[in-house]
């Protein structure tokens, strides 16, 4: 019987062999081996499809009968790669098989792997929860006795091992005659040995059951191929392992699954390039017609109306600046860190989701669910060994990519400074239980919270209403502000824009269609056939949908599809442009007046503390904008781009220099995310201008004022509703005793004062004349001022027209004019 057997296994590896041996075929498992020994490894996969095709007998028995076949077919490939190449068949004294394709029947979960597989080979999917420390197993062990000179040499199985016969485990000391016996630890070899536990996946768990678990085996080049939190295909052989207790075998056992191929299922950090993707991504980057970091800034979470500047943000958030590590180790990041905080329901949230869908590796937790240490580094015990150990938190895993913080108000102070090393020196510092550790953890933060009160208090100052310390909120690089705002105007567009979403249906779906019972059907293969076709090459833009992307309003306005724009941010993040002269004394320039704001003009409404870090993010801006283009330098252009965000992030103001476009942007956003605070410069007087509106020619020359650029920035401007209704009264009484003495006499010229000595002054001489007024004060450092040295600052005004502002600016509450000084109110 024994030869038969054994007769049956020879018969077994012939056909193996056959199977490997298809030169005169196509030739994929003989190029297969081939590059298996040129890469030094010693584990071939092979695609049950492929021997389904060809040996249809040997593919079933290998999934019933696995532990029999798997044999033979290792004892095939050995001898395959003998023929190829002898002594790379020396090296290794056993080559392994691995499995991959479709398992039908024998793919499985956790839940539902029963009794009736053992023996046979499935393949089981899910998530991996814990992973064993990696320890030496021992195979082989020679010993030599000194004595009789001879060498002993005893090989070591248990029933993890292909053929179950479990030797003594105990390591011989002695030979037969009693001499003593040394071992020759060169000579013996060893295996790696890991056991890790995979639970199936929450979504596939039936509803309110308790996930299952099993215990996977993996030995040699299967150890540390998977880490806790991955998605993972596992292909083995499930077995049971009887044990023994007290000299009897009870009638469980324990069952575990010894793996021959693991397969890793979390999304790839590379994306495939086909030959079209790198022509598309050059001719994108290189094109005239559009501006391609507007472009792509647009093309981000299409279905969030607004949010222009955020949009922008977390565009260079994931494109980031350039990392600088200098000769004497200091180390410069390049990340960048976002915050958005303000009232509920504005989209904080889903601009988290977004970026958690778009970014290669991004980890998301919440204020409340995670701890200081869960975020780090958290030091543990072993369950097994008892050993002390490192378990990464989240900001390791996302370690080179993004972690989205939600409600990180919710946080307690002592967890939040954590994270106060990570987010500016990209590591984790660890010294607790013996354990002295660095671990990189180079990400970047895009955290969103709501304010102190929960809603914002347009009565108190940003700082109080953020209510987080400065150590901290410098270390954000933006920090945004979102306002809910009552504005019919805008309330009808994102009513409209939230109706389109909901209209939306993706392509060939059917009206009217029924939803599917229970689970949808799965793939029940290790690759999925349909995904091959996708790869072919990446469109540049969506095609226009009238529900998801609204009226189309020119024809150059495209939206980037997200399969191309996660390529082209792959390409785009490994380039490094480098920092101009110009670049560098524009931003330069614009720290210093930053700076300089921030000691003359301390009513001024800030977001958070101007510190030496606003010049490095700067900088990163700057390069964020240059790589979207794909330069090799960063220009003035960039430089332009990143104090832009500065200046909305910080003050919540834009440059007024591109007047058409610009100016649309800025008061789209302006209408969703309006700062509110009272000294506010360009907001307040833009709100001023919405109250005071009230006939068409008004309304034409506020915007002759406003092109006139910084000169009719209203300075003066208050935000409270009754101030700003007392104002508008106040201009709509003098507008109508102008129009009553203009008819009554020919004295058009005369102001609705009463003082006969001044002179009518138009709007933008008003505003020009307010700006001057403003720089005196602010030079001086001072609330009040004499009329004389009033006069003598504003020298581009004769006498009657300063009388005549002072009066207008006197009635509008803006000023008080008392005993020859003039009192800021």
């Amino acid at each position: 019987m024994a030869l038969d057997n054994e007769q049956y296994l020879r018969q077994l590896q012939r056909e193996y062999l056959d199977f490997l041996d298809d030169d005169e075929d196509q030739g994929i498992y003989h190029e297969k081996v081939r590059s298996m020994i040129s890469k030094n490894e010693y584990r071939l996969i092979v695609n049950l499809n492929d021997l389904r095709r060809k040996n249809e007998k040997r593919a079933i028995e290998i999934l019933n009968n696995s532990f029999e076949e798997l044999i033979a077919f290792q004892n095939a490939l050995k001898e395959f790669v003998s023929s190829a190449d002898t002594s790379y068949g020396k090296k290794y004294e056993e080559f392994f098989v691995g499995f991959n394709g479709s398992f039908g029947s024998k793919h499985v979960t956790p839940r539902t792997l029963s009794s009736h597989f053992i023996g046979n080979m499935v393949c089981v999917e899910g998530i991996v929860t814990k992973c064993s420390l990696v320890r030496p197993k021992v195979v082989r062990s020679v010993h030599y006795c000194p004595q009789t000179k001879k060498t002993l040499i005893r090989r070591y199985t248990d029933l993890t091992s292909l053929d179950a016969f479990p030797s003594s485990t105990v390591y011989p000391t002695k030979d037969e005659d009693g001499n003593p016996l040394e071992t020759e630890y060169g000579e013996s070899s060893y295996k790696d040995h890991q056991t890790f536990t995979i639970q199936e996946m929450p979504e596939k768990a039936p509803a309110g059951q308790l996930p299952r678990s099993v215990d996977i085996i993996a030995d040699n080049d299967l150890v540390d191929k998977c880490k806790p939190g991955d998605r993972v295909q596992v292909i083995g052989m499930y077995r049971c392992l009887p044990s023994k207790r007290s000299g009897f075998t009870p009638g469980t056992f324990r069952t575990v699954l010894i793996a021959n191929h693991i397969q890793v299922m979390s999304k790839e950090i590379a994306p495939k390039f086909s030959a079209s993707d790198i022509s598309n991504i050059k001719k994108f980057s290189r094109s005239k017609k559009t501006d391609v970091f507007e472009t792509l800034a647009q093309s981000l979470a299409p279905s969030i109306h607004g949010h222009e500047y955020i949009k922008r943000a977390v565009l260079c958030l994931l494109l980031g600046g350039t990392e600088k590590v200098l000769e004497n180790g200091t180390r410069l990041r390049g990340d960048i860190n976002v915050l958005l905080i303000g009232d509920p329901s504005t989209a904080k949230s889903q601009m988290l989701r977004y970026v958690l869908n778009s970014a290669p590796r991004a980890i998301p937790t919440t204020g409340r669910g995670s701890s200081g240490v869960g975020l780090t580094a958290a030091v543990t015990t072993d369950p097994e060994t008892g050993e002390r150990r490192l378990e990464a938190g989240a900001m390791v895993l996302a370690d080179r990519g993004v972690v989205c913080i939600d409600e990180f108000d919710k946080m307690s102070d002592l967890d939040r400074t954590a994270i106060h090393e990570v987010m500016e020196q990209g590591r984790v510092t660890i010294s607790k239980a013996g354990i002295h550790a660095k671990l990189n953890a180079r990400c970047s933060v895009l955290a969103a919270a709501n304010p102190v009160y929960g809603r914002y208090d347009e009565y108190k100052n940003p700082m109080d209403n953020i209510g987080m310390q400065d150590s901290l909120l410098s270390r954000f690089d933006l920090l945004f502000i979102v306002l809910d705002q009552m504005d019919p105007d805008n309330d009808r567009k994102i009513s409209e824009h939230v109706l389109r979403m909901h209209r939306y249906r993706k392509p060939g779906e059917q009206e009217g269609e029924a939803l599917p019972f229970g689970v949808t059907m799965e793939t029940l293969a290790t690759q999925d056939p349909e995904e091959d076709d996708e790869e072919a090459a990446t469109p540049i833009f969506e095609k226009h949908d009238a529900m998801l992307h609204g009226p189309r309003k020119d024809r150059k306005d495209n939206f980037v599809s997200m399969a191309f724009m996660k390529k082209y941010i792959h390409v785009a993040k490994s380039t490094k442009p480098r920092l101009t002269k110009d670049a560098a004394n524009k931003i330069s320039k614009s720290y210093s007046e930053l700076r300089d704001q921030e000691n003359v003009g301390n009513e001024t409404a800030k977001t958070m503390p101007v510190t030496a870090r606003t010049l490095e993010t700067l900088i990163r801006l700057a390069t964020a904008h240059a790589k979207a283009r794909m330069s090799k330098t960063i220009d003035e252009d960039d430089a332009n781009a990143a104090i832009d965000m500065i200046s909305f992030a910080y003050f919540h103001k834009v440059e007024k220099k591109d007047k058409g476009k610009r100016k649309k942007g800025s008061d789209n956003e302006q209408s969703e995310e309006e700062d509110g605070e009272d000294d506010d410069e360009i907001e307040t007087s833009q709100s001023q201008r919405k109250t005071t509106k009230t006939s068409k020619p008004h309304a034409k020359k506020q915007k002759v004022a406003t092109k006139k650029g910084d000169s009719s920035q209203d300075p003066y401007g208050f935000d409270s509703d009754d101030e700003m209704q007392e104002t508008a009264d106040v201009v709509e009484k003098i507008k109508r005793r102008r129009s009553s003495k203009a008819r009554d006499s020919a004295e058009e010229r005369m102001d609705t004062s009463e003082e006969s000595g001044t002179v009518a002054m138009s709007n933008e001489r008003l505003a020009e004349f307010k700006t001057a007024l403003l720089g005196a004060f602010s030079s001086a450092h001072a609330q009040s001022l004499p009329l004389s040295t009033v006069k003598g600052s504003i020298k581009s005004f004769t006498e009657q027209e300063i009388d005549s502002a002072l009066q207008v600016m006197q009635d509008a509450n803006q000023i008080m004019v008392a005993e020859n000084n003039v009192f800021l109110i």
